[in-house]
């Protein structure tokens, strides 16, 4: 080698990016495996060149021993030689020298040029993987190179893209050499280059479309909340501004719709629903069941984000779409969990609900007059024991009742009455109205007795 290949790496550093450092140690390791394969041995071997004029030295490195002590020539030298090459050298040194071979040239400048043209391989699909991967999400205009089976290799420049069949839009035909836009999905590092996996199914490529036609989407005065699509049928897409002078979803439609025309377009006749995102849950499921008309929306549950909307009777299979399509899609744009009802379910549906409701409080009252009765039962129970004060009232004065029992009644009842409304206590007639009541249970003791 010489200064021109110095000056070729250098050159190539400039262009491909390829540091020149790493491409001489690369070729530096690459030539200890050449004089290996062609001299038999690369034991304590190393190949260094040099950067400024590119001249090669093949260096061998041997320790000095004591020439008895000798085991392996091939790594190990007497002092005696060592001593030929430098006179200072030591027993425990290591010497190392160059062992050249005189053809080594020929076989430099073919290795070399094997390296520098892999390290070039490898710098520009590294070039080409960075590239791609920072443009992932974005969308890229190709042309059908070939097929094989469904699958589809666009070329998109410096790589080739792969559009499987599951991310081909159901009805769409291209044909080799035909141009299309494809959304870039992900893109992967293989040992033969970089691989660039391509959609045209993806909600981002409408987004992205949506993006390249409506400026104020660039600039972000409007933008793209929600988006759910099923490829081939319809999309549905959420927009924003908090610009109160700005239409949101008029800047998506444009002038008599020829914004999202040019989608539509470009997506081969795909319906697109272009509505207006709310943070209001009510107004925003309100909304995403567009076309159809919602008379009111009943939140479920905030946490699970379940919600329950009220629609005409006519305009139930509106709401509900195509299989199922419209709720589908209102769903993924919305984040809630959506049950349709027509006005008509709904009001049976409240019936019903007040009719159980209007017998549930018989029984709960039922139920809450049980502990009550049981009450009632255990402050009987603790009466009973004061019919002793009645028994010692018959034993001190059972003559009265035998002298006048024939008057008892008529005061009784009038003495109870006094006795209903409460009397300032220490009243000589409220003692008397006490005591009556203690003769009528005397009475009825000595009764029970006789």
């Amino acid at each position: 080698m010489n200064r021109e290949f110095i000056e070729a790496m250098e050159q190539l550093e400039k262009e491909k990016h390829i540091s020149k450092d790493v491409l001489l140690e690369t070729i530096e390791s690459a030539l200890v495996s050449a004089y290996k394969k062609n001299y038999g041995t690369a034991q304590n071997v190393r190949v260094v060149i040099d950067p400024d004029d590119g001249e090669i030295a093949v260096l061998m490195r041997k320790d000095i021993v004591a020439e008895e002590d000798i085991e392996d020539d091939m790594i190990q030298m007497s002092l005696e030689e060592a001593h030929e090459i430098d006179p200072r050298y030591e027993i425990g040194d290591a010497i190392e020298f160059a062992v050249t071979p005189r053809d080594f040239g020929r076989i430099a400048a073919q290795t070399a040029k094997q390296v520098v043209v892999q390290r070039i391989r490898e710098a520009e699909r590294g070039m080409v993987y960075d590239d791609f991967i920072t443009r992932q999400g974005e969308i890229v205009t190709g042309t059908v190179q070939r097929k094989s089976g469904e699958t589809m290799f666009i070329n998109i420049g410096r790589a080739e893209g792969i559009l499987s069949a599951n991310e081909q839009v159901p009805g769409e035909h291209f044909k080799v050499h035909q141009r299309l836009k494809v959304y870039i999905m992900d893109v992967k590092k293989t040992t033969k280059g970089p691989q660039v996996f391509l959609s045209r199914s993806h909600p981002g490529l409408v987004k992205m479309l949506f993006e390249l036609e409506v400026p104020e989407i660039q600039d972000g005065t409007v933008e793209i909340r929600g988006i759910a699509r099923e490829a081939g049928s319809r999309t549905k897409m959420a927009v924003y501004s908090e610009d109160e002078n700005v239409d949101p979803v008029g800047a998506c439609v444009g002038t008599r719709g020829s914004r999202v025309q040019s989608v539509v377009d470009e997506l081969n006749g795909e319906k697109i629903d272009i509505i207006f995102w709310s943070d209001s849950p009510e107004e925003l499921i309100a909304n995403v069941l567009s076309p159809a008309t919602v008379e009111e929306v009943i939140i479920e549950d905030e946490e699970e984000k379940t919600a329950t909307a009220i629609v005409p009777d006519y305009q139930l299979s509106l709401a509900i779409g195509k299989q199922g399509q419209n709720v589908r899609l209102a769903a993924k744009v919305s984040g809630w969990k959506i049950d349709i009802m027509s006005h008509t379910q709904y009001e049976e549906a409240l019936e019903a609900a007040e009719a159980e409701y209007e017998e549930e409080p018989a029984d709960a009252e039922y139920d809450e007059e049980l502990p009550q009765e049981e009450a009632v039962e255990s402050e009987y129970d603790e009466e009973l024991p004061q019919e002793e004060p009645a028994e010692i009232l018959e034993d001190e004065e059972p003559e009265e009742f035998d002298e006048e029992p024939e008057d008892i009644d008529g005061p009784a009842e009038e003495e109870a009455a006094d006795t209903a409304e409460p009397e300032e206590p220490g009243d000589a007639e409220d003692a008397e109205a006490v005591e009556e009541p203690d003769e009528e249970v005397g009475e009825t003791v000595e009764q029970k007795e006789e």
